[in-house]
């Protein structure tokens, strides 16, 4: 079957930003997300999931172990098990992006209290 963000599950998350979930199996998560200018997540790590995250379109700013990176268009970045990171728009146009798990980090996600 082919997917796309017009016939895969979504829902909201953080500040109004969107989730399609594209694939998702007991060893690989694909999401397609969106976040509108101006939201970020929590900082947060995952025991087990490593992740790849693509920028389709805008740019997006990940901290990573308490490195910025600015992450273009066309441009990814990879996160290792026990990286503390998170994912923000600092931008005034939203972004949208693919996020990669594997294994699916839905119910490994640990957020760090600051």
């Amino acid at each position: 079957m082919i997917h796309s963000k017009e016939n895969s599950q979504h829902y909201i998350w953080g500040d109004q930003c969107d989730s399609w979930i594209l694939k998702n199996t007991q060893n690989l998560s694909v999401k397609q997300e969106k976040m509108p200018a101006g939201t970020s997540e929590k900082l947060h790590f995952h025991k087990v999931a490593e992740q790849f995250f693509y920028i389709l379109k805008g740019y997006a700013v990940l901290y990573v172990n308490e490195e910025k990176f600015i992450v273009q268009q066309g441009e990814s970045i990879f996160v290792s098990p026990e990286s503390k990171h998170f994912i923000s728009n600092e931008s005034a146009e939203e972004v949208e992006f693919l996020v990669i798990s594997s294994p699916p980090a839905d119910h490994d996600r640990i957020e760090v209290k600051e």
